[in-house]
């Protein structure tokens, strides 16, 4: 085994820059009151020695942990299977990193684990939380409220009981929707079906509304729920094929649903778009470019939520009583979507 150094001390920077600990402390800290000069020998001194803050002792000046929970209401398979996540995430991760704060990622499989993410969370370990992908008997919100963590949720929440306000980040899923289906209405296509997603999630309501708002007297029977999933939209698809073999346009909640379903139409002998044109939802380029034909779809910036919904949380934590969407900012962000023509519709 090999000795390692000590690490430098706040005592040592103070040396070596020849100004109090106290000094010190509010330079790295980031306090206000010292001079810039000495500011500048402060952080000269750091780099030099190579000093980094103790974080548990510096929580205790600052009451900051400089660490973000983020919590995903899917078992990990879901969740690393599913491009989806992996933008929104790389859009948080790039706003906490640019302010230097960190992402514990939480996921929930079970009730279990909500009762262990309840416990993390009202442990003190983070400064606030984003959570998202909420089902509506998630737990989730109920055991974020108790534990008293600042929270932006992805997604309008669905309790809709009228007592709980809550700041959050969407698209236009219901104004998106619509655009697709007037866009197979433009084609001249008359009997256009709909996959839904999970309709435990307010996303999937909201672009089912849509369909239905332009649609108004569409058939019940071209409408099946789905899950979000590629094999969700393969059991739709077939389902859908044997109700109305005549169907000429399907709009899928997601690209991962309409994937599935050009599988099956495909398989099928349907050709796409000339026989059945295909939509979906969200423009991930992983699987919207992939699909053949490539996949016309309603485009919402997913790494941009991710973004927002990092920024409104420290907006709010740096503001008074740790509220997100104080200081002028908007207390919740509904950003708009935009219909990508490809070669399936």
């Amino acid at each position: 085994m090999t000795e390692t150094a000590p690490r430098p001390t706040l005592e040592a920077v103070a040396a070596r820059a020849g100004v109090s600990r106290a000094t010190v402390s509010r330079v790295v800290n980031g306090g206000d009151g010292v001079r810039e000069p000495l500011v500048e020998r402060v952080r000269r001194a750091v780099e030099e020695l190579g000093y980094v803050p103790n974080q548990a002792a510096r929580s205790l000046v600052t009451k900051r942990h400089d660490a973000v929970a983020v919590v995903i209401a899917e078992p990990e398979t879901r969740v690393f299977a599913d491009p989806f996540f992996a933008l929104q995430l790389r859009g948080i991760s790039k706003e906490l990193t640019a302010h230097d704060s960190q992402l514990v990622l939480l996921l929930t499989e079970g009730r279990a684990d909500h009762a262990r993410v309840g416990r993390y969370l009202a442990g003190g370990h983070v400064d606030g939380a984003l959570v998202f992908s909420l089902h509506l008997d998630d737990p989730l919100p109920e055991l974020v409220q108790r534990a008293g963590v600042p929270t932006v949720f992805g997604g309008r929440p669905g309790w809709g009981d009228g007592t709980r306000s809550a700041v959050y980040v969407d698209s236009d899923n219901r104004g998106g929707a619509r655009e697709a289906v007037r866009h197979l209405v433009g084609l001249g296509r008359r009997r256009i079906a709909h996959i839904t997603g999970a309709l435990d999630q307010t996303s999937a309501v909201d672009r089912l509304d849509g369909f239905r708002d332009v649609m108004v007297d569409a058939d019940p029977g071209l409408v099946v729920e789905g899950d979000f999933t590629p094999a969700g939209g393969e059991r739709a698809m077939r389902e859908l094929l044997g109700r109305c073999p005549d169907l000429d346009a399907v709009f899928a909640a997601n690209d991962l649903s309409a994937s599935g379903a050009l599988r099956v139409l495909r398989a099928e002998g349907r050709r796409v778009p000339d026989d059945v044109a295909v939509i979906g939802f969200d423009d991930m380029l992983p699987v919207a470019e992939q699909t053949d034909p490539p996949l016309t779809t309603v485009r919402q910036d997913i790494e941009e939520m991710g973004r927002l919904m990092a920024r409104l949380l420290l907006r709010g934590l740096d503001g008074r009583g740790g509220e997100p969407g104080v200081g002028g900012a908007p207390s919740s962000v509904v950003l708009p979507t935009t219909l990508i023509r490809r070669a399936s519709a």
